[in-house]
């Protein structure tokens, strides 16, 4: 009984998708799937369907008789198991012509038969594209709707769509223009089952919400476009623009189609695959005979680094895949026949970060024996730490913060700090911002210090002759804009920040810290008063143990304030002879007052 129940074990075990000896692998082909071509056959027998080429490229018209003749099981192309794929998009080139207002028509979908439930289709309106998708949590089920707002698909012309699907990101790219991105609260499934699920091309199994389609009997034309190429056109091919019609119908598991399609010369027509069906007559030649002469096929072509150029290799090709450059060998030099385009884009996207709410800002700071860290100032009470790990950002930590508009990380020592300044008050109405410090016991950072600050925009971390400070730009306290941002001082023996010195500003937005030879600076950067953007932002250089001020700048903002976050707020009028007497424990020390002077940027402090 023993060995009987071992021996069923191991069956099971052998039989769990991903278990067992054998590797996994994705349900379909990672190729593209041409879901047109599943339904249509190649001999074009499918009833309701009619060949029909308008303005220079060929497409299929549907007939309104017999909605579920296009269509096919899901197990054709689904032959490894039943699931969809999780990151996918679909290309689909269509035309359309006007539709009623609120008329909604569907290009494909899956539909479980047996329940008669829509897994995931595609369907668009006048001014709307929407991507529907099934979502089941235990026993309850329902549907998603992802809605895009003006595609302008309904004009007449031929369009290509690309929609992009990972996780909750959706984008939609409309003949390969800028591309339209929604986050989604909730993501495509992981597990989108399609067992005993069909395919329809141009409905949902039923007559309502169908394809447009038309009783005209439309002249078949002979002539194939590619983008490749651009279009060819046979004789005057009529326009009927109360005809829709479907060129193109693609899945593309595992990646973005967009990269693959453009750029494209005619990019209303980018081509990743069309039914046989749509193309070129056969022995009709075609609009490119480039390398269709037998004579041809004996140009070898070496792939690779830099071959050597001699006699041997004489009239050879070489392909240098890395810049992209053809090379002919002549005499003993390579010599450049084919040369591509240099590229100015050469930063590329490399990973998105997909945080709970507006990210206002971002540090990059390196851990000694830690690794690569990215904090991100979230607006709302949760901001986060990434660490670069197997070739990407992965969440680290989570922090509570309240509107956060900036980190700044800094070290004393071997001791490892990060600064958050939060701009609104917690739940208890207090205004605070957090010094947090690396602990290398619990690879964690830990709350080491609250500061009491006022609607804080920026940290600024700096060192003069060995010691240490740290400014904080207040922006706002309730609605007044002008009061005091504060400059703290490390004290090694309480082993704290110090408040060291006060300056007056006017919605202060940022400090900036520098050096010039053996002086030290320090700048900040007002934007609003109260009344007015127009007004200045201000140079202090450090002497005498404190910032004393040194220049200032009239910056003139043309545009009216816009919302707080953006560091414009409407406010009070600062209250006049008001000064920047110091507020710390040093009451001694003052910052020397900015002088009525008009001039744009005229020294005002002492000269160095």
């Amino acid at each position: 009984m023993s060995v009987l129940l071992t021996l069923c074990v191991v069956l099971l075990v052998l039989a769990t998708p991903g278990r067992g000896a054998g590797r996994w692998e994705p349900c379909t082909d990672l190729r593209p799937l041409d879901i047109l071509a599943e339904a249509v056959p190649p001999d074009g027998a499918a009833v309701g369907v009619t060949v029909t080429q308008v303005q220079g490229a060929r497409g299929l018209q549907l007939s309104a008789a017999a909605p579920h003749d296009l269509s096919f099981p899901a197990s054709r192309i689904f032959f490894r198991c039943d699931l969809f794929p999780e990151e996918f998009s679909i290309v689909v080139t269509l035309k359309v012509p006007s539709l009623p207002a609120k008329k909604n028509e569907y290009l494909f979908t899956v539909v479980a038969e047996e329940r008669d439930s829509l897994l995931l289709g595609l369907r668009y309106s006048p001014t709307q594209l929407h991507f529907l998708f099934l979502r089941e949590d235990g026993a309850r089920a329902w549907q998603v709707r992802v809605s895009f707002r003006g595609p302008a698909l309904t004009d007449g012309q031929w369009h290509t769509l690309v929609l992009a699907v990972s996780e909750g990101s959706f984008s939609l790219t409309r003949d390969c223009g800028l591309p339209m991105d929604i986050m989604a609260d909730v993501p495509f499934p992981a597990t989108l089952s399609v067992q005993g699920a069909r395919f329809f091309i141009g409905s949902r199994r039923r007559t309502k919400g169908q394809f447009t389609v038309s009783t005209e009997e439309l002249p078949a034309w002979t002539s194939q476009h590619q983008c490749s190429w651009g279009p060819v056109t046979t004789g005057l091919a009529p326009q009927f623009d109360t005809v829709g019609l479907v060129r193109q119908l693609v899945l593309l598991p595992g990646s973005d189609a967009t990269l693959r399609l453009c750029p494209c010369r005619n990019p209303e027509l980018a081509l990743l695959s069309i039914p046989p069906l749509l193309r070129g007559l056969a022995g009709k030649p075609e609009d490119s005979e480039v390398l269709k002469y037998p004579y041809e096929t004996d140009m070898k072509v070496t792939l690779g680094s830099r071959p050597p150029c001699t006699k041997a290799e004489d009239a050879q090709f070489w392909f240098d895949a890395g810049r992209k450059g053809l090379h002919l060998c002549v005499g003993s030099e390579w010599v450049s026949v084919l040369a591509a385009k240099e590229r100015l884009e050469y930063v590329e996207e490399h990973q998105s970060l997909f945080t709970n709410s507006e990210t206002l800002g971002i540090e990059v700071f390196v851990i000694p024996g830690a690794g690569l860290f990215v904090a991100t100032a979230n607006r709302k009470t949760t901001s986060a730490i990434y660490k670069w790990a197997d070739g990407k950002f992965s969440s680290y930590q989570d922090i509570p913060t309240h509107q956060a508009q900036s980190w700044r990380h800094f070290t004393i020592g071997k001791k490892i700090f990060l600064a958050v300044a939060n701009f609104e008050p917690n739940e208890k109405g207090q205004e605070f911002s957090v010094i947090y410090k690396w602990s290398q016991r619990r690879r964690r950072f830990t709350p080491y210090q609250r500061v009491l600050t006022h609607g804080a925009r920026d940290w600024e971390a700096f060192e003069v002759s060995g010691e240490h400070f740290l400014a904080v730009a207040n922006h706002r306290e309730g609605s007044d804009h002008n009061i005091y941002s504060v400059i703290y001082k490390w004290s090694p023996g309480a082993r704290l920040f110090e408040a060291n010195q006060t300056v007056a500003t006017s919605g202060a937005c940022d400090w900036e810290f520098f050096t010039v030879g053996p002086y030290a600076f320090l700048a900040v950067a007002n934007a609003f008063n109260g009344t007015s953007t127009q007004l200045q932002s201000h140079l202090y250089v450090r002497l005498g143990g404190s910032f004393q001020l040194f220049q200032s700048f009239l910056v003139r903002t043309l545009r009216s304030p816009p919302a707080p976050h953006l560091c414009l707020a409407p406010g009070r009028r600062r209250t006049p002879g008001r000064t920047s007497q110091d507020q710390g424990p040093s009451p001694g020390l003052r910052a020397q007052a900015p002088p009525q002077n008009k001039a744009q940027a005229e020294p005002l402090g002492p000269r160095i």
